[in-house]
């Protein structure tokens, strides 16, 4: 995940915490997020480029909707930064 943008691991997490997550909906999210509007032009680019990955799934809902789903390899990756994240957390959490 080292080689990802934060906005491709922010688009990972949002994906992994969604049901059937479609385009719209991440991009909702997204925006909620960064209280700044996410244009197609950023969103989809992105998406195509954690698919091609292998750590995001595309499947058709409809002929003009698209699905997301994390593969097992970006669930893999979620799990290994988060054990990444918290050997340098640990401390600041258990003095907090």
């Amino acid at each position: 995940m080292y080689d990802l943008t934060g906005f491709q691991r922010d688009l990972l997490y949002v994906i992994s915490g969604l049901d059937e997550p479609h385009g719209l909906a991440l991009k909702d999210e997204l925006e909620e997020y960064y209280e700044t509007e996410i244009h197609h032009g950023r969103l989809y680019p992105n998406l195509d480029t954690l698919v091609n990955k292998g750590l995001v799934e595309k499947s058709q809902m409809d002929r003009r909707t698209n699905s997301y789903a994390l593969t097992a390899r970006g669930q893999r990756e979620i799990d290994a930064r988060r054990e990444w994240e918290h050997q340098y957390l640990q401390d600041t959490l258990n003095t907090a």
